[in-house]
This record gives structure tokens, C-alpha cells and sequence, in this order.
């Protein structure tokens, strides 16, 4: 609060007592009652009661405003301000305060059914997604136990059918990382080997070639976590190739850490794009012109990168290659 804003507030009932002092040293003297000189002292004696009773004022609103702003920077939640703060003693901040805390009140239970809607709007979305998985589960078990070109087709769109459920899953997960992780040492072989043949039939369809460089390295993780997030990227870099394509995965130590490289010779991510590929629902121009796309798969990556204390960057050229690079820092986490 400044102290012009607060003068201007206060205008109207700083001109009434100056207009009052006018009048009334202008009648004293007009009747008799005083001279000029005492009619002079009641109004400098008027002024400075006036003057010291404004500043005295101003300086306990500004106090009593400071201590909220400095209650409201130590919140996390900004909307409890008035249920930390005590009840002010003046009877207009007491008009506010109990308006404030109505308002906070209603706020708090519109908080809580949203809540309660996304908690068991996430369970729902979980067990639908374990339920399917079933179906699933039998029909590639089906397509594996009769193997012919159709079947292998079948097989083909059955691992995407089961990329988008997972995507689903991991996405309504995404808010709550750290209550369904386990950070442990971790043989980057295993998430990387788990990506590639969860997409097998995949590579076989698009005639991918796949290279595995230096995997011989430990991280601290969560495998789970970590071979989601390089399924994502697997499966832009087949869907985004071009004739005879190629991916090379490989690892090397480097800087306090493991920098995971995930390299393809695809159509590349035009200049413009590249520093937006991790935004939510961005698909730039390679998903406009080729294919429809969610834009969701590389922004789940980055999600939960952060999530796991991971970095995630890319480098690319169009029509030449694109790069994915994610770095596992060691001496974050505790051994389990």
C-alpha cells in the first residue's frame, strides 16, 4: 500500500475536517470569541492532530498489510490465507475477513469434489486399462500360435493398440510419479531391451534396422518409467522414416552420468519445431503432413523425465537424422 493511494482513499474525510477547522476558527473570530492569532493556533493545533493522526494510521495499515503479504509468500497454497491469519480487530478488515473465509471455504470443498472426481476418474481409467490389456493379451497369444501375413498384421496393430492403452495409463499416472516409482540401480540393458521387443513386430513391419552400441553401463531409475519413455521414442522414430530406416541406441559416461543417445535416420524435426517437440499437443509439421498425431507421447517423456530427475533433449536435421538424448545423473539417488 502506498502512501498516496492511501491519501487519495482517505480525501474525502481529510476535506471535512479541513473544511470543519476553516468554519470553525472563521465563526470564533467572526463572533468575537478570539483573536486572529488563537483562531491561527486552532488551526495549526487542528492540522497537526490531523497530520499525526494520518500518519499514525497509515503506518498501521501498511503494517497490518505487510504482515499479509508476508503470511501470503510463505503459503504453498495461496487460496489458506485466511484460515492462517487471525482475526483483525478492526470492525471493516473483520467485514473482509469473514467474507475472505466464506469465500476460501467454498473454494477448499470445490477443491476437494474436483479431487475426489479425478481420484476416481484416475482408478477408473487404471482398471480400464488393466482390463483391457486383457483381450489383448489373448489375441496376440491367438495371432502368435497361427503364424501367417495376416496374423503378423494383426500382431502389428495390436502393438499400437496397446502403445496407445499404455500411453493412457501412464498419462493419468503422470501427476503422481513418485507414489509408482522405485529409483534402484539399473542395467540400462533392461528398460532398452524391453522397448525393443515390446515393438518387434513393429520393426519388422517398417523393416527398421536397429543397432544397440555400449548399454553395458549401470543408471539409478525406475526401469518401468524409463522403458516407457523410450517406447515413445521408438515409435516416432519408425513412424517418422523415411526409405531403409535405421535407429541406433546407444550410451556413454559422461559428465557425473550415463547420456542415453536414441539416433534415427528419419525425416528430422524442421528448425522451428524442434524447440516445441515437448509441449503438450504440439505435433509440427511432420504430424500435420504425414499422419495424425497427438502430440502427447514426447510431452509424457519430458513429463516424466522431470519427474525422475532425468534431462531430455533433441537434436535434429531435416531429411538427415534426429537425435534424442537422455542423461541418468549419478549420486542423485540412494541405492535400494
Amino acid at each position: 500500500m502506498t502512501l498516496g493511494g492511501f491519501l487519495r482513499d482517505r480525501a474525502g474525510f481529510l476535506a471535512v475536517h479541513l473544511l470543519g477547522a476553516v468554519l470553525t476558527a472563521a465563526y470564533l473570530l467572526l463572533s468575537g470569541s478570539c483573536t486572529l492569532a488563537q483562531a491561527e493556533a486552532l488551526l495549526a493545533g487542528w492540522g497537526l492532530l490531523l497530520l499525526g493522526g494520518t500518519a499514525w494510521s497509515y503506518q498501521s495499515r501498511k503494517r497490518y498489510f505487510q504482515r499479509l503479504e508476508s503470511t501470503l509468500e510463505g503459503l504453498e497454497q495461496k487460496y489458506l490465507l485466511s484460515e492462517v491469519t487471525g482475526r483483525p480487530y478492526r470492525a471493516e478488515d473483520r467485514a473482509h475477513y469473514d467474507i475472505l473465509r466464506a469465500c476460501g471455504r467454498s473454494m477448499l470443498e470445490e477443491i476437494t469434489r474436483v479431487r475426489r472426481e479425478r481420484s476416481e476418474y484416475k482408478e477408473y481409467i487404471e482398471g480400464w486399462v488393466h482390463e483391457v490389456k486383457t483381450p489383448i493379451a489373448a489375441m496376440k497369444l491367438t495371432c502368435e500360435n497361427h503364424r501367417a501375413d495376416t496374423s503378423r498384421r494383426i500382431l502389428a496393430e495390436l502393438e499400437k493398440t496397446e502403445n496407445y492403452v499404455e500411453q493412457v495409463l501412464f498419462y493419468a499416472r503422470s501427476e503422481q510419479v513418485e507414489k509408482d516409482y522405485l529409483i534402484r540401480e539399473l542395467p540400462l540393458q533392461i528398460p532398452v531391451s524391453g522397448a525393443l521387443i515390446r515393438n518387434k513386430q513393429l520393426f519388422i513391419q517398417s523393416g527398421a534396422g536397429v543397432t544397440v552400441e555400449g548399454l553395458d553401463c549401470q543408471v539409478y531409475s525406475d526401469g518401468k518409467w524409463v522403458e516407457f519413455i523410450l517406447n515413445q521414442i521408438l515409435i516416432n522414430a519408425v513412424k517418422y522414416r523415411r526409405e531403409k530406416p535405421q535407429i541406433r541406441i546407444s550410451a556413454i559416461e559422461e559428465g557425473g552420468g550415463v547420456t542415453l543417445e536414441v539416433w534415427d535416420n528419419g525425416a528430422g524435426i524442421a528448425p522451428e519445431d524442434l524447440p516445441r517437440i515437448f509441449d503438450k499437443g504440439f505435433t509440427g509439421r511432420n504430424g500435420r503432413e504425414e499422419e495424425k498425431s497427438t502430440g502427447i507421447g514426447l510431452y509424457l517423456c519430458r513429463r516424466l523425465c522431470l519427474k525422475l530427475g532425468l534431462t531430455i533433449r533433441a537434436e535434429s536435421v531435416p531429411e538427415s537424422y534426429t537425435r534424442i538424448l537422455i542423461f541418468f545423473p549419478k549420486g542423485t539417488f540412494v541405492k535400494v
